[in-house]
C-alpha cells in the first residue's frame, strides 16, 4: 500500500513512517522543516528512514507544494503536519497557525478531493486542546469543544474541514484527538523534554503553576497503533475518537516519577500559569476500543523512564 505521511520529520510523524515502513507499506513523507525548533532534531529523527527501500522524502510546503504528484496512487493520507503548541499561538504567530493547520489542511483535502481517486483512508491528527476546560472527565467525543488557545481553535478549524470534505465529498476521514503525547523524538518545547534535560544538567526545572494540574499522557508507540488501526477501522467518514492514555497524572506526581528515574532531588523553579493551558484533560476511550479496538498499552512510568533513557542516548 502507498502511503502519505504529512509532517514526516516530526515526533509523531516520523514514528509512524517507521512503523508504516516495517510493515511493509511504500511511504512518501512530506515536511516544511519549518524553523519552530532545531532542523537537525528532525533530520535527526528521520535518521533510520533516510536509506531505507520504501520510504520517499520530500521537502516541501503543503501550501504551495504540487500536491497532485505527491497523492500520486495515495491510498491513504496521515496528516500530521503542522504547527504545534499552545504557548506561542497567541499574538503576531497567530498566522503561522491559521496558515499550517487551516489553510494547509483546506488544499490538501481539496487536492484529496480532486487527485486521490484510490484513497481509502484519510486520518487526521487532531489534539484534545480542541474541548479547553471540558465539559465533564473522561470527556466523550459528542461533549462541546470550546478551546481555550489560538493552537485548540485551529486545530478544531481543522477537524471541521475534514467532517466538511467527508460529508460532501465522501472522503473517508476520520479525526483523531490526541491526549498529551509523549515517549522518545518529543518536540524539544514539551513538558517532559525539557524536565529530563534540565534534570539531567542539573538546572531548575520550569514548572508553569503549582503543578496540581492533571494530564492524561499518552505513550507515542500507542498513537502510532492506533493511526495504524484507523487505516482499516469500519467507520462512517468524518468520525472523531478519542486516544487518550488511560490514567489521570498530575504534574507534580510527574515530578515524582522523574525524580525516581533520574536518581537524585530535582530542582524545581515554579511560575505563572500558561495562558491558554487548562487544569485537566482526560478522555473517555470507549470509542477507540469499539471502534479501532484500540486501548493505551503504555504506563507513565515506564514511557517516562524510555524517554529518559532516549534522551540521555542521543545526548551521549
Amino acid at each position: 500500500m502507498k502511503v502519505l505521511v504529512t509532517g514526516v520529520a516530526g515526533f509523531i510523524g516520523s514514528t509512524l513512517a517507521e512503523r508504516l515502513v516495517s510493515d511493509g507499506h511504500q511511504v512518501v513523507g512530506i515536511d516544511s522543516f519549518s524553523d519552530y525548533y532545531d532542523r537537525r532534531i528532525k533530520e535527526s529523527n528521520l535518521a533510520r528512514l533516510t536509506d531505507v527501500n520504501g520510504f520517499t522524502l520530500l521537502e516541501g510546503d503543503l501550501n504551495t507544494a504540487d500536491l497532485r504528484t505527491v497523492l500520486d496512487r495515495v491510498e491513504v493520507v496521515y496528516h500530521h503536519a503542522g504547527q504545534p503548541g499552545v504557548r506561542k499561538s497567541w499574538g503576531a504567530d497567530f498566522t503561522d497557525y491559521t496558515d499550517a493547520n487551516i489553510s494547509a489542511t483546506q488544499r490538501l483535502l481539496e487536492a484529496v478531493r480532486n487527485s486521490a481517486p484510490s484513497l481509502t483512508r484519510f486520518v487526521y491528527a487532531s489534539s484534545s486542546s480542541v474541548y479547553g476546560n471540558a465539559e465533564r472527565y473522561p470527556t466523550s467525543e459528542s461533549d462541546r469543544p470550546q478551546p481555550r488557545s489560538p493552537y485548540g481553535v485551529t486545530k478544531l478549524a481543522g477537524e471541521h474541514l475534514v467532517n466538511l470534505y467527508a460529508a460532501n465529498f465522501g472522503i473517508p476521514a476520520i479525526s483523531l484527538r490526541y491526549f498529551t503525547v509523549y515517549g522518545p523524538r518529543q518536540r524539544p518545547d514539551m513538558a517532559f523534554n525539557r524536565f529530563i534535560e534540565w534534570a539531567r544538567h542539573d538546572r531548575p526545572l520550569p514548572v508553569y503553576g503549582d503543578g496540581t494540574q492533571i494530564r492524561e499522557f499518552t505513550y507515542v508507540d500507542d498513537i502510532v497503533e492506533a493511526n495504524v488501526r484507523a487505516c482499516d477501522a469500519d467507520v462512517e467518514p468524518g468520525t472523531v475518537v478519542n486516544l487518550s492514555g488511560g490514567t489521570a497524572t498530575s504534574v507534580n506526581d510527574v515530578l515524582d516519577l522523574l525524580e525516581k528515574i533520574h536518581g537524585e532531588p530535582l530542582r524545581v523553579h515554579r511560575g505563572e500559569p500558561a495562558l491558554g493551558d487548562v487544569f485537566r484533560t482526560g478522555g473517555c476511550t470507549e470509542r477507540a476500543k469499539t471502534l479501532l479496538g484500540w486501548e493505551p498499552r503504555m504506563g507513565i512510568e515506564e514511557g517516562l523512564a524510555r524517554e529518559y533513557d532516549w534522551l540521555a542516548a542521543r545526548d551521549g
